[in-house]
């Protein structure tokens, strides 16, 4: 009941006329606007109060991507001893709060080839994450790709048009005829993506300059 209290001010589902439930009090209305004011640090601090839930291991991310089960994945490429700093900490739990939210809004599917294998999805960010830090937890910022379509994506081999429909880049293009490339990717040129279930979809003006600095046309 909290949780459709919170519903009722979701602009997102405002506009699909899901109303939530009318009894919701000032202080969920506080709540509410603290946590989207402040999404970098409480995303960051959310995500952590979930994982001592379940685990202490500093090592461990907490996934909850396939149905009701809870994983405990090992995160890889960080330094696990001492040396281990708590912004490094936090940087990870921010990035598990960022995939768990894009995921979960995608219906666990690519939002360009609808793969629904988690562990070859990607929380992609429409603007990088290293040069827009505010941006870095915001979930108008993210795509739910396949691991394939994530890494042409950051590599500026493909876009997305003002109609959400893919484009794809004439350097891409250059390695055609190639079936194994053009398989990947010719079928969905064209083709609008698949919309988030539970989030706005991407940001205009975030695409507007993955399409002008970032793509490669």
């Amino acid at each position: 009941m909290k949780l459709s209290n919170f519903a009722s001010f979701d602009p997102v589902l405002q506009a699909r006329k899901i109303k939530g439930l009318a009894g919701a009090s000032r202080q969920d209305r506080a709540l509410w606007d603290e946590f989207q004011e402040h999404l970098p640090m409480l995303g960051e601090e959310s995500e952590q109060l979930l994982h001592d839930l379940f685990t202490k291991d500093e090592t461990k991310e907490v996934d909850f991507l396939e149905g009701d089960k809870v994983r405990l994945e090992t995160s890889w490429n960080i330094p696990t001893g001492p040396t281990e700093g708590k912004a490094t900490v936090k940087i990870r739990r921010g990035q598990q709060f960022f995939r768990q939210s894009i995921l979960t809004a995608y219906g666990v599917r690519c939002c360009i080839s609808g793969i629904n294998v988690p562990r070859l999805l990607v929380a992609s960010h429409i603007k990088p994450w290293g040069k827009f830090p505010d941006d870095r937890l915001n979930p108008r910022n993210g795509l739910c790709l396949s691991s394939l379509h994530d890494a042409a994506f950051d590599e500026g081999l493909i876009t997305l048009d003002e109609k959400l429909s893919l484009k794809i880049s004439k350097q891409l293009k250059r390695y055609f005829p190639q079936p194994a490339v053009e398989q990947n990717f010719v079928p969905y040129e064209g083709k609008s993506i698949r919309l988030p279930e539970k989030l706005a979809e991407p940001d205009a003006d975030f695409l507007d300059y993955h399409r002008t600095v970032i793509f490669k046309n």
